[in-house]
C-alpha cells in the first residue's frame, strides 16, 4: 500500500498524534507512507518511523482577510496537486477538516487518485462560518468517504455535507505509550505518598480546566491527601495559574506544562478527570484508561460516551453539572476499592481501541475504495461518476 497523509502539522495535538501513530504502524508492516504537512518540520512534536517519507510545504501564516485566505488555499491546493501527480499514491488521506477540503480540491479531475477525508471534532461545536461551511459541504462530495470518529459526527456529515459516506472509525490507542522529549519526572510535581487527580489537554477554553480547578477546590478540604495535576500548555495557562493562586491552592494544584513521557504521569496518577465542553474522540481519555485509571468526564459531544462505560470503568456526568462532577470525583477519591474495581475494567480499552483493531477498520475502508465511485468533474452527487479501476 502506498499511502499519502496530508495534515496541517505534526505539532502537539490529538489529531496529530493519531496521524503519527497510524503512520508508524503502517510503516512498521512495510507500507510506503508519506506524510505531507503545510507547516515546516521544525514544528514537529511527534516522532516518526525513519521509513516514513516526510514532505513539508512550509506554507503557513499570512493575513486572515478573505482574499488572502483564498489565495493561500489556492497555493496549497496547487502544491498538493503537484505532489499527488509525482507520488501517485494508492490512497491519499486528509487529516482534519481543512486538509480534507484541500485534498478534495487538489484531486479534482484525477480519477486515478483514491481520496479520503476525516473529521476529528464534532462539527457543530466548531462552526467554520458561512463561506468555509459551504466549501466543506461541496468539497466533501469529491472524496471517496469522510471518516468520522463517532456516530453523531457521521450523522452530521451525512445530513450537512455532500459526503458520499461517513464511516465511523475511532482513534486507536498505542500501547505501551511512546516517550519523547520533553521528559519530566512526575516527582517534580507529585509528592510521594499523595494521591493524584490528573487532567491532560491543551489549556484552552473548550477544555474548561477552570471548572476542574474550581471543583477540586471544593473537594480539597474533604480529601486532604489528594492533589490535582493538569498537564498541557496553551493560551489559558496564565489565567489558570492566577486562579490557583487566588484560591490558595498552590500546594495542591500543579501545572507542569507539556510532557513527552505522558505514560509516566498516567502511571503515577490515581484518577483521571475530563471537564471539556466538547471533544471529538479524546485520546487522553483512552490513554489514561489504558494506563489503568478510572475516569470521570462530562458526557459532552462527542467521544466520552463512546469510551467510558458508566459505572463499569468510570462515570459520565451531565454536561455542565459541576455538582455532579464533584460528587462523582469525591465518591472515587474516598473509595480505594471502588477505584480499583473500575480501574481493572478500564484496562479493557487496550483491546477495544487497539491499534490492530482500528488499523483493520482502515484497511477495510481502503479496500472498499476499489469499488466506490469517485469524483471527476462535478460536485453534485450522481453527476459524472467514474468507477475506480
Amino acid at each position: 500500500m502506498k499511502l499519502l497523509i496530508y495534515v496541517h502539522s505534526l505539532e502537539n495535538g490529538g489529531a496529530e498524534r493519531v496521524v503519527a501513530n497510524l503512520a508508524n504502524h503502517w510503516a512498521s508492516i512495510g507500507w510506503d507512507i508519506t506524510i505531507l504537512t503545510v507547516a515546516a518540520r521544525t514544528t514537529d512534536f511527534y516522532a516518526l518511523d525513519p521509513a516514513i517519507r516526510r514532505i513539508c510545504l512550509d506554507m503557513t501564516g499570512g493575513s486572515e482577510d478573505v482574499l488572502s485566505g483564498a489565495l493561500r488555499t489556492a497555493r496549497r491546493v496547487h502544491a498538493l496537486r503537484g505532489w499527488l501527480r509525482e507520488l501517485r499514491p494508492d490512497v491519499a488521506l486528509g487529516a482534519m477538516q481543512t486538509a480534507s477540503v484541500i485534498l478534495a480540491l487538489a484531486a479534482w479531475g484525477m480519477p486515478d487518485v483514491r481520496t479520503l477525508g476525516s473529521e476529528h471534532t464534532y462539527p457543530p461545536m466548531a462552526p467554520l462560518g458561512l463561506a468555509r461551511e459551504s466549501l466543506r459541504r461541496f468539497a466533501y462530495g469529491g472524496l471517496g468517504a469522510v471518516v468520522a470518529l463517532t456516530q453523531e459526527s457521521a450523522w452530521w456529515l451525512e445530513a450537512h455535507t455532500q459526503a458520499r459516506s461517513a464511516p465511523v472509525i475511532p482513534n486507536p490507542v498505542s500501547w505501551p505509550l511512546a516517550e519523547q522529549e520533553p521528559r519530566l519526572d512526575p516527582a517534580s510535581a507529585c509528592t510521594p505518598g499523595r494521591r493524584i487527580l490528573l487532567g491532560v489537554g491543551r489549556l484552552s477554553e473548550e477544555k474548561d480546566f477552570d471548572v476542574l480547578v474550581d471543583v477540586f477546590g471544593r473537594l480539597s478540604a474533604r480529601h486532604p491527601t489528594w492533589d490535582l495535576v493538569i498537564l498541557g500548555d496553551g493560551p489559558l495557562r496564565t489565567a489558570l495559574g492566577a486562579q490557583v493562586a487566588h484560591a490558595g491552592l498552590e500546594n495542591r494544584v500543579f501545572l507542569p506544562g507539556r510532557v513527552g513521557n505522558i505514560g509516566a504521569w498516567y502511571a503515577r496518577a490515581d484518577l483521571y478527570a475530563m471537564s471539556s465542553r466538547f471533544e471529538g474522540f479524546p485520546n487522553t481519555l483512552v490513554e489514561a484508561m489504558a494506563s489503568g485509571l478510572p475516569a470521570v468526564s462530562f458526557d459532552c459531544d462527542t467521544g466520552p460516551r463512546d469510551i467510558i462505560r458508566h459505572g463499569v470503568d468510570g462515570y459520565l456526568v451531565k454536561p455542565g453539572d459541576t455538582q455532579g462532577l464533584e460528587d462523582s470525583l469525591g465518591r472515587l477519591m474516598k473509595d480505594d476499592q471502588l477505584r480499583m474495581r473500575l480501574a481493572g475494567r478500564a484496562l479493557e480499552v487496550r483491546e477495544r481501541f487497539s491499534m490492530e483493531r482500528i488499523a483493520a477498520m482502515w484497511l477495510d475502508l481502503f479496500g472498499q475504495l476499489d469499488n466506490r465511485s469517485v469524483f471527476v468533474a462535478n460536485g453534485s452527487k450522481g453527476s459524472r461518476l467514474h468507477k475506480a479501476p
